[in-house]
């Protein structure tokens, strides 16, 4: 019996896989920390990440470290608005069921990206632009992102970014972030309390098995959050954040 044809181009999924390398550890990798982490001769890195900075797709700065270029920008931006597209019914099915706005972000360079929202249909309701970035530490979808990170992922995001405040309820020190993102594991999920938007409270939950750590969110002017809120609200957002997963992986 012939053989079977491979199905995939090994050259294809080095090249991809020296760009989730980059990525997962926040770009600014060097060759020589590159190469063994690829698993692949100094030589071929070396032609692999030229191949990809002519095409624009990484850039070497002058320490010569490796980053991602431009061109992936535009790629993101392109598939966050199919990927948000796609979760709409069931953000607007959450909207639905209880009666606030519904967001979904994914993690992107340090920070989340909003990639879809379905609004509130009441007239006081929170706003978030699609395409704004945030803070991981004060938003309720950074916060349930940071959560399936170990500390020393945090601490190093932390080092980079700082915990900026935007509002004076926010979490500026680390062991304090710790501490809320220990809470959130053993809950399983997160809450942001006033600490990215003044008189607003976020509840987020993780989507499972997305490629990019993925999570969504319903925000509530705190005046109409009662106590039993959370426990109407989490199975609720639990479920749509399967129904997600199982769309986006459907396509």
């Amino acid at each position: 019996m012939a053989a079977k044809a491979p199905t995939t181009v090994k050259s294809v999924t080095r090249v991809f896989d020296l760009l989730e390398l980059i990525a997962g550890a926040g770009g600014y990798l060097t060759i020589s920390q590159i190469s063994p982490m690829a698993g692949l001769p100094l030589t071929t890195t070396h032609r692999l990440l030229q191949t990809l900075i002519e095409c624009g797709y990484l850039r070497q700065l002058s320490d010569r470290s490796y980053a991602l270029g431009p061109r992936l920008v535009r790629l993101g931006e392109i598939a966050n608005r199919q990927f948000g597209a796609i979760a709409m019914p069931q953000l607007k099915s959450l909207v639905s069921t209880l009666g606030e706005t519904a967001n979904l972000a994914t993690l992107d360079d340090d920070r989340v990206v909003y990639v879809s929202q379905a609004p509130s249909p009441h007239a006081m309701r929170m706003f978030t632009e699609v395409g704004g970035r945030a803070h991981l530490h004060s938003t309720g979808v950074g916060k349930a992102i940071l959560a399936q990170l170990s500390d020393d992922q945090v601490r190093a995001i932390a080092a980079r970014t700082g915990l900026p405040s935007s509002t004076p309820k926010s979490i500026v020190s680390i062991d304090a972030l710790l501490e809320d993102l220990a809470l959130t594991r053993e809950r399983g999920y997160a809450i942001d309390d006033g600490e990215h938007e003044v008189g607003v409270r976020c509840y987020a939950t993780l989507v499972p098995r997305m490629p990019a750590l993925t999570a969504i969110s319903v925000s509530v002017p705190m005046a109409r959050v009662d106590e039993g809120f959370a426990d109407r609200a989490i199975p609720v957002m639990q479920g749509i954040a399967e129904e997600i997963s199982t769309a986006a992986n459907a396509h």
